[in-house]
């Protein structure tokens, strides 16, 4: 560029829009999993509870996050509890992506996609894994029925704690658990998220 050429100039050439900018995320995504870059893809859906992160590898679904989490924090906790090679490829979520639309519609009373659970272990991983198979749709199950489920009925705390952690919430339900007293009890996305996914399966 020569000294005289108008800055506003030089401005308007480097303007990209969403739809170039759209374009190279995919050619970067396509080449990552070529080149076997990709480690952790993600994308961001809109539901009726705010919007969702929703993050898999390889292995499966590892991670759904609410708005209220603090994306940017999530993705970092991902680049460093599994691996730096974090990109925004939707393409790849299409499927978990469409039987979130599904639920939030009342189409789909359960998901089948496979999970990627490194994000928990021991006890919680035990809990987390009766939630997701023995907790059905339209229905609630106290915290101390969850630990009795998963062979310590006195860790009721530890189950509060797992469900709180929780990491891939809604396609792992623990909005389904509840307080003996019937209170709602927390929840990651917040008491009116829970509230608004009970409301929908009708619990």
């Amino acid at each position: 560029m020569s000294s005289a050429e108008p800055a506003t100039e030089l401005s308007t050439r480097l303007l990209v829009d969403d739809a170039d900018l759209a374009r190279l995320r995919a050619r970067l995504a396509a080449a990552a999993q070529t080149q076997t870059l990709l480690d952790v893809a993600y994308r961001t859906v809109d539901s009726p509870v705010g919007g969702l992160l929703v993050a898999a590898t390889d292995r499966g679904l590892v991670r759904v996050a609410f708005a209220g989490e603090g994306w940017d924090t999530v993705l970092q906790s991902l680049a460093t509890r599994i691996s730096p090679r974090v990109l925004e490829a939707p393409a790849r979520l299409d499927g978990v992506t469409r039987q979130l639309e599904d639920y939030f519609t009342g189409r789909r009373h359960h998901f089948d996609v496979a999970l990627d659970w490194q994000l928990s272990a021991g006890f919680r991983l035990s809990v987390l894994n009766h939630l997701a198979t023995d907790v059905a749709y339209g229905t609630t199950a106290s915290y101390a029925a969850l630990a009795g489920l998963a062979g310590s009925p006195r860790a009721v705390r530890a189950v509060g704690t797992a469900c709180a952690t929780n990491p891939i919430p809604i396609v792992v339900p623990c909005h389904r658990v509840v307080r003996s007293d019937g209170g709602l009890g927390s929840y990651r996305g917040g008491t009116e998220a829970k509230a608004a996914l009970l409301a929908l399966e009708g619990a």
